[in-house]
């Protein structure tokens, strides 16, 4: 079934209609908290990455910190002393096993956990989070199974809390020139995790975990970096949704080549069978009838990947290393690119532009050089004083993450389609573009 309402039918939705449509049902009854009251906050996971969200939340004010949980000893160790350089009391260790996040999220009075571990724990925390009474936001992916990520819808709608990946933010240039028509009706998009980690899945310093998962398993493993960005683009889950999907791998060869290189024909990786192929491709097709092209490659020789947006009026691309452009349908240049950066610039999210980072010079951790998570901080704040949901809810973030169980299906059987759950169970049809709601919203 297609979506009854476009972009422009939307707007003539009454105000009461999208009131109830911008946030979950329980949003709305629930308390805000007041905004002289600290945040407190609880990590899970406080390595590399959750390091790196540790600091920039001790530079916020009106942040706590008062429990912190990981396997690590040293970067237990190394959370507390930044804590307590902070000027903040020392914070609570939980560190006795794999699972005493369990016991963090059921002793500690906080507002909102942060999950930073690898993958396999992510729904575990986050339903320990929502079950005690607190909200909790995740590092991606934030689910491994469709199991999980029903749970975690059925859980937040009986619990009133939520669990998302509130460090994806839809405020981008994008969802607002897509708000505005400057590219037309989107037809295709195209992203993907398209980077070398090789060195990282062999590295013990670093996320060897990672390798587990190109042993045993075979799909897309990391869809969220594209997805989260390209799904407000594509308004799924707000006036359109994914109706199937198919996917297939390629070989495998990569990996074991990189072991012998590296450790010799002799170690048990250059032999090693790798269920993961070293290319995987993804179409999904939504009710609306847009495509998706999703890639994952974390095993070639290769620069960081592309994005493109085609629409009914013109065309965007981007490439680290290449650059941005743009082909606008009777303005540029008869079927030639033009540079893009002044145009992205020029149309840059309001809610972005009236953004004022924090004046640090870094920020430690894995991530220390990017903007897009301190802006994305701010508005997990602000979703936390206003007592409401992160931009990316929690029907977004089980989408985004649900590709991964869905891509292992269809590869498994050969490629064949196979159906994309509906997690709003018919609500999408009346969910409004992000950039419609925000309108409303602030009206």
């Amino acid at each position: 079934m297609t979506s009854k309402l476009n972009r422009r039918d939307f707007m003539g939705v009454s105000a009461g209609a999208a009131a109830g449509a911008l946030l979950p049902a329980s949003a709305a009854a629930r308390p805000q908290t007041g905004s002289s009251r600290p945040i407190r906050l609880g990590f899970v996971g406080v390595g590399d990455r959750g390091s790196y969200h540790l600091d920039i939340a001790l530079g916020i004010d009106g942040v706590e910190v008062p429990a912190v949980c990981d396997i690590n000893p040293a970067v237990l160790h190394r959370a507390k002393t930044w804590v307590e350089e902070s000027g903040q009391p020392t914070p609570r260790l939980y560190g006795r096993s794999r699972t005493d996040f369990e016991r963090l999220c059921a002793e500690e009075d906080l507002d909102c956990v942060i999950c930073s571990t690898s993958w396999k724990p992510h729904a575990a925390v986050m339903l320990a989070s929502m079950r005690n009474g607190k909200n909790a936001v995740c590092e991606v992916p934030l689910i491994q199974t469709l199991e999980e990520a029903w749970e975690i819808v059925e859980t937040h709608e009986s619990t009133g809390k939520w669990a998302t990946l509130g460090f994806k933010s839809v405020n981008t240039a994008f969802t607002n020139i897509i708000h505005k028509g400057l590219l037309g009706d989107v037809i295709h998009c195209e992203g993907g995790y398209v980077h070398d980690l090789r060195l990282v899945k062999f590295d013990p310093e670093r996320e060897p975990w990672r390798l587990w998962h190109s042993v045993h398993r075979n799909g897309n493993l990391y869809p969220d970096h594209p997805t989260a960005f390209l799904l407000p683009v594509m308004d799924v889950n707000h006036g359109d949704r994914f109706d199937h999907l198919v996917s297939m791998s390629s070989k495998a060869v990569m990996l074991n080549r990189y072991a012998e290189l590296f450790y010799g024909p002799e170690h048990p990786y250059a032999t090693q069978e790798m269920k993961q192929g070293d290319y995987n491709c993804t179409l999904l097709r939504t009710v609306g009838g847009k495509l998706y092209t999703l890639n994952f490659d974390t095993n070639t020789p290769h620069p960081r990947g592309l994005y493109r947006i085609q629409g009914t009026k013109g065309v965007y691309f981007r490439s680290r290393g290449i650059g941005q452009f743009v082909y606008r349908d009777g303005i540029s240049p008869e079927h030639e690119w033009e540079p893009a950066e002044e145009w992205v610039k020029e149309h840059e999210h309001p809610l972005v532009k009236a953004y004022d980072p924090p004046k640090r010079a870094s920020i430690r951790g894995h991530g220390g050089g990017e903007t897009s998570t301190p802006f994305s901080w701010h508005r997990l704040m602000l979703a936390l004083r206003e007592g409401r949901v992160t931009d990316f809810d929690v029907y977004d973030s089980v989408t985004s993450s649900a590709i991964i169980p869905l891509t292992e299906a269809s590869v498994a059987g050969g490629s064949e389609p196979v159906d994309f759950p509906d997690f709003t169970r018919g609500k999408w049809e009346e969910r409004l573009p992000v950039e419609v709601a925000y309108e409303k919203q602030n009206a």
